[in-house]
């Protein structure tokens, strides 16, 4: 299906030759969509968006550079600091 094609990165992408702008502005739309569709209750179209998301390379990359990235000490532990 076209899943396949869209997960994928472009050919010949590496890590740090991803423009992160870019990948941000697209995940921020489609979130931005997917919260327009719940608003107005267009429940399929949510659904269809939501899988987009969790689909497209922009979504999985910056999904990933998030649960990569080092936030820093501040961050390390915080829901047991919480309790």
């Amino acid at each position: 299906m076209n899943a396949e094609r869209l997960a994928c990165a472009p050919s010949g992408e590496m890590w740090h030759g991803i423009d992160w702008a870019n990948v941000h502005r697209q995940v921020r739309r489609l979130q931005a969509r997917i919260v327009k569709g719940i608003q107005e209750s267009r429940h399929n179209k949510v659904k269809a968006l939501q899988w987009l998301l969790t689909h497209s390379f922009s979504g999985k990359a910056l999904a990933a550079r998030r649960v990569t990235t080092n936030r820093g000490k501040k961050h390390h532990n915080a829901a047991i600091r919480n309790c």
